[in-house]
């Protein structure tokens, strides 16, 4: 890739893994309407590393605190909400983890698409506006459940689709439950620590054993510039969140998906 490629690539991944915009689709859409070539395996590690290094790095202290709960409630068998809250991360990981090892190869081949995304880009923005248009916020964090987590975690693995947005639709299914709008983004940005760690760590799996020849200013760059603005991204999310809520988000969707179908049928 050139270079202004891979810091449009890097920026785009940065920003749209954490909002309801999704990543997938942004990625996609360079090579399928400005004809560029596909990123590669080793940029696609290199942007997960970057995001990851920005989610961990923001939340680092939380995450602390609920790693070592955990350990101690496996150790003692003492409860407490960060305990609880490891493992409703955990359960919530678990459909979207399976439905990826039973429909990957589908998604892959039939549903990476300028039509799918379209109307999933669309679909799902309408659903997000709803939930937080109409959703109560009476629930906070304390408040998950058995069934509430679950709802979230099927409702996570809807993201395979390209074009739904693994923040949104997850914001989307806690809204739809009465949880406000923070209790919805902070626990969307804890579960998507896992699926990152799984997603680079199967990506790594298959750069080692490939033969793909690795340029690795282009790869530095990637991570970089994909931490920088997806550390960037969180900060500002939840600052003006509760301020200006997922409207626009829902009006973004909504104009791009009607371009992309412009440019399907046109």
């Amino acid at each position: 890739m050139l270079w202004y490629q891979v810091v449009f690539l890097a920026v785009i991944q940065g920003l749209t893994e954490f909002l309801p915009i999704s990543s997938s689709a942004h990625l996609i859409l360079p090579s399928q309407i400005l004809h560029w070539p596909d990123q590669g395996l080793a940029f696609d590690v290199a942007v997960h590393v970057g995001t990851l290094i920005a989610i961990v790095g923001y939340f680092r202290k939380d995450i602390f605190q609920i790693v070592m709960a955990w350990c101690i409630s496996i150790k003692d068998k003492r409860s407490t909400s960060n305990s609880r809250l490891a493992w409703w991360i955990c359960l919530a990981t678990l459909p979207a983890c399976l439905a990826g090892l039973v429909f990957d190869e589908f998604i892959s081949t039939h549903l990476r698409s300028l039509e799918v995304i379209a109307y999933t880009t669309i679909g799902f923005g309408v659903l997000l506006w709803l939930s937080d248009r109409y959703g109560r916020s009476s629930k906070v964090e304390q408040d998950l459940g058995l069934k509430s987590v679950l709802c979230i975690g099927f409702a996570q693995a809807l993201a395979l689709i390209p074009g739904t947005s693994r923040s949104g639709i997850t914001m989307t299914a806690a809204r739809s439950l009465g949880f406000g709008r923070e209790t919805a983004a902070r626990f969307s940005f804890l579960l998507s620590i896992p699926l990152i760690l799984a997603a680079g760590g199967l990506k790594t799996v298959e750069l080692v054993s490939s033969n793909i020849t690795v340029d690795w200013v282009s790869i530095l760059m990637g991570v970089i510039l994909s931490a920088v603005s997806a550390y960037l991204c969180i900060y500002f999310f939840l600052k003006w969140l509760n301020k200006i809520g997922f409207f626009p988000f829902f009006v973004y969707r909504l104009v791009l998906g009607t371009i992309l179908l412009l440019i399907v049928y046109l």
